[in-house]
């Protein structure tokens, strides 16, 4: 049973009703990936479930108990934090320690986080507080769900976050419109966060013990970026097939090495995968099946199933950590009311999530990397096509530039794919004296993968031209399906036009195009 299905609910308005069974349940129960790409795909609404609800009403519970013995310290709860933790608080002040953690550490700078990362925030935020493992009030979750499902979402900056002690800075700018404080974007619109209270008639959250760092600690920014990338991953993997078996055939190459004879001799999913995957794509291509004149193609060619199957096998790997990780209760301390135990450990250091979110970087690079060489050779001027792929070369240039900015991408995605995980800097006075930086390998990971979709759009344009030349023989069903569509979005290229629009309208076609 779960919260928003009637107009009686606490989480949702009645106006809301005719929505309420597009919602995604949190509680302790495995979240999937599926679930995770829904809820952005269409729009989903978030509740916590009734048993969700009963373990955060007990954890508070039982830590209000334990607060009526004035003697014993908890870390965070009525101490100090970091290199504070020493500093006895008292129960007047508890409040206002709470308040101060998210003023103080609201500290991020840079651009603002995407809206769908920060819809992503927000939500895994809310499943880990769900478990009854945080201590916070039932009224903070349900604030975060009124925010989530109203569309009050906060501003947050991408720079500030070491990837240890949690996200602070980003996560203390998610949770400053509980308090009032912040800004906020509603309805496209943004505002202060004060403002937007207003509107509802929201009173700012008065927080208790532990609920400020409950909010602060933890991997959501990192998670949020990391499944939001892997999602964006998942459709560049599936296109690259596609748009690699489109160059394949129009660069005319010899299909030999896609026989799932070879494939058995080296049996990585990724790579059987991805041989089949072209084999399926290319089936009943005229083009596929005439006489070949050369024995060999390029590696860029001959080489897809092994590059592109690498790099889905190292999506499948960081998948499974991210899916692992949105499942998980990663505050500090972490409060067990049945065992009777508050336990402060280490769950919001990031490592984890920094190595894979490099994977992640360097496997989605190659696949620019390869479809950038596919493109060069494409304009090459071999195998029957014209240099640069466009009639009257020389007072044309052509496809020529095109190739120059995938270039210029790849080598900026390899100067992105230094690792971030590498690197460590102490911080609070040494108390916290390694740091993951999987902030910064989680924002820069979305850059590379931007930059992918721009190098395989760009290989897209210069294929479906190169594919113009082969006419009138035809390619496969599918592949002739792609062009169909393509070129309803970018014409054939008589002449040098501006081809920065192309390249625009490629990228579109790319990240909307479904198979």
């Amino acid at each position: 049973m779960v919260y928003g299905l009637s107009a009686e609910s606490l989480y949702f308005a009645p106006n809301d009703c005719l929505m309420s069974y597009n919602y995604l349940p949190l509680d302790r129960k495995w979240l999937h990936f599926g679930q995770v790409k829904n809820l952005l795909d269409y729009e989903q609404l978030v509740s916590i479930t009734f048993d969700a609800h009963e373990r955060i009403l007990a954890c508070r519970e039982y830590l209000d108990n334990k607060m009526d013995d004035k003697e014993r310290l908890f870390y965070g709860i009525n101490t100090g934090f970091g290199f504070l933790q020493n500093v006895k608080i008292d129960a007047s002040q508890i409040e206002q320690l709470q308040y101060n953690l998210l003023v103080s550490h609201a500290c991020g700078l840079g651009k603002e986080v995407p809206k769908d990362i920060v819809k992503l925030m927000l939500m895994l935020k809310i499943k880990s507080l769900s478990y009854g493992n945080s201590g916070v009030q039932i009224a903070t979750v349900i604030r975060l769900m009124y925010m989530y499902n109203h569309d009050v979402l906060p501003v947050i900056y991408t720079q500030g976050s070491l990837g240890a002690s949690g996200d602070l800075a980003p996560l203390s700018h998610l949770s400053l419109p509980l308090i009032g404080l912040g800004e906020v974007y509603h309805e496209g619109k943004k505002m202060k966060a004060a403002d937007a209270m207003k509107k509802f008639g929201w009173e700012p959250i008065h927080l208790q013990s532990k609920e400020g760092l409950a909010l602060i600690n933890g991997t959501q920014f990192m998670s949020a970026y990391g499944m939001y990338c892997l999602k964006k991953a998942e459709h560049l993997l599936q296109m690259a097939d596609l748009v690699s078996a489109l160059s394949f055939d129009a660069f005319d190459c010899v299909s030999e090495p896609l026989d799932p004879h070879i494939h058995s001799l080296r049996a990585h999913k990724g790579q059987v995968h991805t041989a089949e995957n072209l084999r399926s794509c290319l089936q009943g291509s005229a083009i596929a099946q005439q006489a070949k004149e050369q024995v060999q193609d390029p590696y860029s060619f001959r080489c897809i199933p092994q590059v592109h199957g690498a790099s889905k096998d190292a999506f499948e790997h960081i998948l499974g950590v991210f899916v692992r990780e949105i499942n998980s209760v990663t505050d500090n301390p972490n409060i067990f009311p049945e065992d009777d135990l508050i336990l402060s450990g280490g769950n919001f250091h990031g490592q984890p999530l920094a190595l894979s979110l490099d994977y992640l970087a360097i496997a989605m690079s190659e696949i620019a990397n390869i479809s950038e060489r596919r493109t060069y050779q494409l304009i090459s001027g071999q195998r029957g096509l014209p240099l640069f792929l466009v009639k009257d070369a020389g007072i044309n240039s052509g496809f020529m530039i095109p190739q120059y900015t995938a270039a210029g991408i790849v080598s900026e995605n390899k100067q992105l794919c230094t690792p971030a995980s590498v690197d460590s800097i102490s911080s609070s006075n040494n108390q916290e004296d390694h740091v993951s930086m999987g902030a910064n390998a989680a924002t820069k990971c979305l850059r590379v993968i931007d930059n992918v979709e721009k190098v395989l759009a760009i290989e897209l344009l210069s294929a479906a031209q190169a594919m113009e030349f082969r006419r009138p023989k035809k390619t496969s069903p599918v592949l002739e399906k792609l062009m169909s569509s393509f070129r309803k979005k970018i014409s054939f290229n008589e002449a040098d036009r501006l081809l920065h629009t192309d390249m625009v309208e490629a990228i579109d076609f790319l990240i909307r195009y479904r198979l």
